[in-house]
């Protein structure tokens, strides 16, 4: 569905027709869950903030001006929302340490070739989450999401320079994580 399609649905729904932002829901819910899986490590965490994400989504789409596409939009609650997150579940881990005393300083390969596939994907999924968080922002959304880097501008809010800068950066880091 074009973005001509995304503004239609949205006039529809500031005109009263509920029906409209579900079809936006259906169109974007799986591309939301991925980015907040992604980000925040956790699918309990990822639905949660799916769900908060459209919360915020309904009640502001009433004001919504068609400045930006409605997925810029929408990706950029989503990764502000899983920042938040982020910040309040490493405030809350400090604190926690604190109080304790401590001071924060294919499914027809062969069963061996299965493994180390396995293995090797698990050695990425730990790269990716271990890069710095913009880093792991713009990775996610332009190898997962497949958004360019202009659009990956638009939704943080940054210059597209920068925006390449930190992909290339994820990109070096990730290929030195996996030759280790």
């Amino acid at each position: 569905m074009p973005a001509e399609d995304d503004r239609e649905l949205i006039r529809r729904f500031q005109k009263g027709d509920e029906s409209a932002f579900n079809e936006l829901v259906r169109k974007y819910q799986k591309s939301i869950y991925q980015i907040a899986r992604r980000l925040l490590g956790s699918h309990e965490e990822a639905e949660d903030l799916s769900q908060e994400v459209f919360i915020k989504a309904y009640h502001g789409l009433a004001g919504f001006r068609s400045d930006a596409g409605f997925f810029t939009w929408i990706y950029r609650i989503t990764v502000n929302s899983a920042l938040n997150v982020l910040r309040k579940k490493k405030l809350r881990q400090i604190l926690s340490l604190e109080n304790v005393g401590f001071s924060i300083a294919s499914r027809s390969a062969a069963p061996d070739q299965q493994i180390e596939k396995e293995e090797a994907l698990q050695a990425i999924s730990r790269a990716i989450d271990r890069l710095p968080k913009m880093q792991k922002i713009v990775f996610t959304l332009r190898h997962d999401q497949k958004l360019t880097h202009k659009e990956i501008a638009q939704i943080l809010n940054r210059d597209e320079g920068t925006v390449k800068a930190n992909y290339h950066h994820a990109i070096r880091k990730l290929k030195k994580a996996v030759k280790s």
